[in-house]
């Protein structure tokens, strides 16, 4: 097999719609909406776990849409998932920032990839303490959990003000376009909801959190990029989720194919992929627990890269 799948596995499909990316758009929408409403009113537990698993099933089908799902339009499948139940990152930030990402000569850079966890080893000393007792705990998957999402969106919207102060105006959009979309969430709640506001921003944070077990070890420190990239052979509730993401030097690889047909992908060529990636490798996110709840998976420092 290729670095590129066959042509029909992975360019966009001539279909106006991808059925199964637009269906599952609506049981997002429906299930949020019967979260925030109907079950948070029967049973307020219930509906706040529905309405955390919906905010973070809603910002994987962003994933699919900045990836050219589900319409042929790029203007419709935007708009698609303008709304921002989860609050905290622009939709025109993270389409931005997560193709710059793809850029696999650059994974785990602690300059070029927007999404990288690793710091640059020279500026690593000049931390204080507790910068770096809080940067040592969020590489545990436990602190990734409770801390991960408030020191990403720390540090991402640092970086978005240092751009707009300097004349950005794509990011600055970005910003100004989200505030709509979260308007829209804020209406809904106020108008039909029957969660409480001061329920329904941890409820936002928490989705987030899900996903940082998604990201939390998703690219590692290798001397070849094609290493960097990992497969967790998961099929259970996080990998639909994740839509299939887990399987991620798949996607790395052909970025443009619909989450639901990964799995095949992965299947036809495993032996193939854990080639490329050299066995960058896990069964389960059950594994992942287990060794990694409470144990760093990596420095901090990027292990690899040279003190400047």
């Amino acid at each position: 097999m290729s670095d590129r799948a066959r042509p029909d596995a992975s360019d966009p499909p001539d279909a106006l719609v991808e059925w199964p990316t637009f269906l599952l758009m609506v049981l997002c929408y429906a299930g949020w909406a019967v979260g925030t409403t109907w079950l948070s009113a029967a049973f307020l537990p219930a509906g706040v776990v529905l309405t955390v698993l919906m905010i973070t099933l809603h910002s994987s089908l962003q994933h699919e849409v900045l990836h050219g799902h589900p319409f042929r339009s790029r203007a419709l499948s935007e708009a698609a998932v303008f709304p921002a139940p989860g609050l905290m990152v622009p939709y025109m930030r993270f389409r931005d920032t997560h193709l710059a990402h793809h850029r696999d000569t650059r994974l785990t850079d602690p300059y070029d990839d927007p999404e990288s966890n690793y710091l640059d080893p020279g500026i690593w000393p000049r931390l204080a303490p507790w910068q770096r007792a809080v940067l040592n705990f969020n590489n545990a998957l436990a602190g990734r959990l409770l801390i991960g999402a408030a020191v990403s969106q720390v540090a991402f919207m640092r970086s978005d003000w240092r751009a707009v102060r300097q004349g950005d105006r794509e990011v600055l959009k970005g910003w100004l376009w989200h505030i709509p979309g979260v308007a829209l969430v804020f209406i809904w709640l106020g108008w039909v909801g029957q969660i409480p506001l001061w329920l329904y921003l941890p409820a936002a944070y928490a989705g987030m959190s899900i996903l940082k077990i998604r990201t939390f070890l998703e690219h590692r420190a290798h001397e070849r990029a094609s290493g960097r990239t990992v497969v967790v052979e998961d099929r259970g509730p996080l990998a639909l989720l994740f839509l299939n993401n887990n399987l991620h030097v798949v996607h790395h690889m052909h970025p443009k194919v619909a989450w639901y047909r990964l799995p095949k992908l992965f299947r036809d060529n495993r032996s193939r992929y854990l080639e490329r990636n050299d066995s960058y490798h896990y069964r389960s996110y059950g594994q992942i627990f287990r060794r990694y709840l409470l144990r760093r998976k990596d420095p901090v420092p990027h292990p690899i890269w040279p003190v400047r």
